[in-house]
């Protein structure tokens, strides 16, 4: 039976690249975005399925969760990708970018982990990704501008904590991308986006043997 995989964030970047290989390996893909034509625009490129979703507002996740269920489409694979990168340093960045970071990047994982995962409980399959980063691991220093560091080592700490409480076949991992020529990246990143999607698509396809908890990047394991 194929699987359905849901991607935050993936009207471009590396979203969109984890959409386009989940295509080619046939997976139903529901390609979601906060830009509805951009999202739309994506969707019909690959022709995927399209759902409008800012995964920092209760009400868009809700409302996504509730328009899959009625047209009868169950997440099985949930890629939390969608994020943003605001700067500043512990003491010196804006309340509002402080907010912001953990809106999108640790409470948007959250909401739709709480919408999505029950039902792969009720299932006995699922398989959840979230994209962190370098920037959030105490192992690597907590390098970054502060928004975005505090707000992925939440990230971090939510995919363990989650991973203790999840039974059957559902896991739960984080992957670190890398630096990855993306908008958000920059062009003088090193790495293309098919390199930063890849181990996405890996840990979204694990075997039922698979590992769970665990943080990769390029497909090994590192320390939080």
């Amino acid at each position: 039976m194929s699987h359905t995989a849901l991607v935050t964030g993936g009207n471009r970047g590396i979203g969109l690249e984890a959409c386009r290989q989940f295509k080619e390996l046939g997976l139903k893909v529901v390609l979601t975005a906060r830009d509805a034509t951009e999202g739309r625009r994506a969707a019909e490129g690959l022709g995927c399925l399209f759902e409008p979703l800012d995964v920092s507002s209760d009400s868009s996740v809700a409302a996504c969760a509730a328009s899959l269920k009625k047209a009868k489409t169950q997440v099985d694979i949930l890629v939390n990708n969608a994020g943003i990168y605001p700067d500043g340093g512990v003491l010196s960045a804006a309340w509002d970018d402080l907010r912001a970071g953990m809106e999108a990047n640790y409470w948007g994982a959250l909401r739709t982990c709480r919408a999505f995962v029950p039902g792969m409980l009720e299932r006995g399959y699922g398989r959840i990704v979230n994209v962190t980063s370098g920037y959030g691991l105490f192992s690597e220093g907590l390098e970054g501008p502060a928004p975005y560091s505090l707000s992925k080592a939440a990230l971090d700490a939510l995919t363990l904590k989650l991973s203790k409480e999840v039974a059957g076949d559902v896991k739960v991992n984080a992957v670190c991308p890398g630096w990855v020529r993306t908008r958000m990246g920059g062009r003088a990143a090193p790495r293309p986006v098919e390199k930063g999607a890849e181990t996405i698509v890996w840990l979204a396809t694990l075997p039922m043997d698979g590992p769970s908890g665990g943080v990769f990047r390029d497909k090994r394991p590192l320390e939080w």
